[in-house]
C-alpha cells in the first residue's frame, strides 16, 4: 500500500508542477494550491481533469473544491483506488 501511495503522490505531484510551472520541491504534502503554489481557479479544474485522465476516475465537483493541499488531492486519488 506504501508504495501505491508513493507513486500516486509522484504522478500528482508531477501533474501540479507541470501545470504551475513550479519547482517539485515547492510541491509538498502540506502546501496550498492555491495559496502557496498559486494555482487559480481554472488552474484547479485544469489539474483535477488531468488528475481524472491520469488515473481514470471521476472527480465530483464538492470534493474538488476541498483540494486545498497537495495532499488532500492524493489522499483523494487512493481513496479512490482503493
Amino acid at each position: 500500500m506504501e508504495d501505491a501511495r508513493a507513486d500516486i503522490a509522484e504522478r500528482v505531484r508531477n501533474i501540479i508542477t507541470g501545470q504551475l510551472a513550479v519547482e517539485i520541491t515547492r510541491v509538498v504534502d502540506d502546501a496550498s494550491i492555491i495559496d502557496d503554489l498559486g494555482a487559480d481557479s481554472l488552474e484547479m479544474v485544469q489539474i483535477v481533469m488531468l488528475i481524472e485522465d491520469e488515473f481514470g476516475i471521476a472527480i465530483p465537483d464538492q470534493p474538488a473544491e476541498e483540494f486545498l493541499t497537495v495532499k488532500d488531492a492524493i489522499d483523494f486519488v487512493v481513496a479512490a483506488q482503493s
